[in-house]
């Protein structure tokens, strides 16, 4: 009875220090030099990054990579409890504009398993010489023991706004290519899709095979709001779930933006330094069983 008590207490004492896992997405909005020797977005930033057990991070335009390092390095400064590390896409961009896709993760938590830049693919059609993507998206497989979900694939992609259904819809086929490639029907595709408002109509939903395959979940609605600018109300930030395994493992309800302009009492100008999109995010549920184990 004695030893009960006490594997009862410490399941308990596990399951109130671990908190669920938080998966992010942002936008940070041509992130580079400039904003890396602002202070106050700087501080901004670390705030929202140290909230995120790992966040993809986009639009980063950082050709000498001196910006993100140093992000990092701050971010690492800024919450000593945990210890960030990153892994960053090629420079992707259909001409002279490049971005990348940067994953910045807690790497006391979570460990880079594999990873997966997509090639680049002309789209199909006679007279269509142009890439499927403007920038193609990165995948990144983690390793994840504290939480119920221990492999965690992530699918980031900012889709060009001029492009959005088709690319949105190719990203069905990028999702098949990934389940084949490492056996999987789990995966979690996330960023800034353009999935809204004028990008978007009702008719072209339709062909989205994204959107029309039951099987994939979309955990931030059409109803949500995505932007900063007060005069928006769009929701182009997107997470979509596949698979059953990961679909159990999101927290209900969890999935929605991060208004940092609201919750660090920002004016709209002070945001928008910062960035003209919201995060968005979901939390997974930890396994209490290795939290349990590391306890004992």
């Amino acid at each position: 009875m004695r030893t009960a008590a006490i594997l009862c207490a410490l399941c308990l004492c596990a399951s109130n220090a671990a908190s669920s896992a938080k998966i992010c997405a942002f936008n940070v909005q041509s992130f580079g030099e400039a904003k890396a020797s602002n202070r106050k977005v700087m501080g901004v930033l670390l705030k929202i990054l140290s909230r995120c057990d790992v966040c993809l991070v986009q639009e980063v335009r950082d050709s000498k990579g001196r910006a993100m390092r140093a992000l990092v390095k701050d971010l690492n400064r800024f919450d000593k409890s945990n210890a960030y590390s990153y892994v960053e896409s090629e420079r992707l961009g259909r001409k002279s504009y490049k971005e990348q896709y940067v994953y910045i993760y807690r790497n006391d938590v979570l460990t880079v398993k594999d990873q997966y830049q997509y090639p680049k693919r002309e789209a199909r059609g006679t007279n269509d010489t142009d890439s499927l993507f403007s920038r193609e998206p990165f995948v990144v497989r983690f390793h994840s023991p504290t939480t119920l979900m221990k492999d965690l694939v992530l699918i980031g992609q900012h889709t060009s706004p001029k492009s959005a259904m088709k690319e949105m819809d190719e990203l069905y086929v990028v999702f098949k290519e990934i389940s084949r490639k490492w056996k999987t029907q789990n995966a979690m595709i996330l960023g800034d899709l353009n999935a809204a408002c004028g990008y978007v109509t009702v008719k072209g939903w339709r062909a989205v095979r994204l959107r029309s395959d039951p099987k994939f979940r979309w955990l931030i609605g059409d109803e949500q709001d995505t932007t900063v600018r007060e005069k928006t109300r769009c929701a182009y930030d997107r997470i979509i779930v596949h698979g059953r395994e990961i679909i159990s493992t999101v927290v209900p309800g969890s999935a929605q933006p991060f208004n940092f302009k609201e919750n660090f009492h920002l004016t709209e100008d002070e945001a928008l330094a910062v960035s003209d999109h919201f995060p968005v995010e979901v939390d997974l549920k930890p396994n209490h069983r290795y939290l349990l184990r590391s306890e004992l």
